[in-house]
């Protein structure tokens, strides 16, 4: 797994086209919050109760069209979740895994804030909310 900056990620989207971005943050973190633009929403974990998603690599290869050496960019809210989904995809034979560093919303800063240090929409990269 590589680990890249958001401006980084966005860089590699330019210039790959074919590199599947994955939002794996829940699917109310992924329609109320907002997400990056392009990226699809696979959760790792989802509510009630917060499991792993048991279909989550199974979901991401359907998306890929079953070619694990289809370059795959994850993204969460901090690039926790993010980062053990990348090692599962790895585990499931995915060749070129990108992790997004700080996600979408970035580290919290001394009043645990969020996108005012770091992170996808801090650095003013294309997002969308719906």
């Amino acid at each position: 797994m590589q680990h890249l900056s958001p401006s980084d990620a966005q860089a590699l989207l330019a210039d790959s086209p074919e590199t599947l971005f994955i939002d794996c943050r829940s699917e109310m973190e992924y329609l109320f919050v907002g997400h990056p633009k392009g990226a699809h929403n696979v959760p790792w974990n989802d509510g009630p109760d917060w499991e792993v998603n048991p279909h989550f690599v199974q979901m991401v290869k359907k998306l890929a069209g079953h070619v694990s050496a289809r370059p795959v960019l994850l993204i969460c809210r901090s690039g926790n979740r993010s980062t053990a989904a990348a090692r599962a995809l790895e585990g499931a034979g995915f060749a070129n895994v990108y992790n997004v560093l700080h996600g979408f919303e970035g580290d919290l800063d001394g009043q645990r804030h969020r996108n005012t240090l770091n992170g996808w929409r801090h650095e003013g990269l294309p997002w969308e909310q719906y």
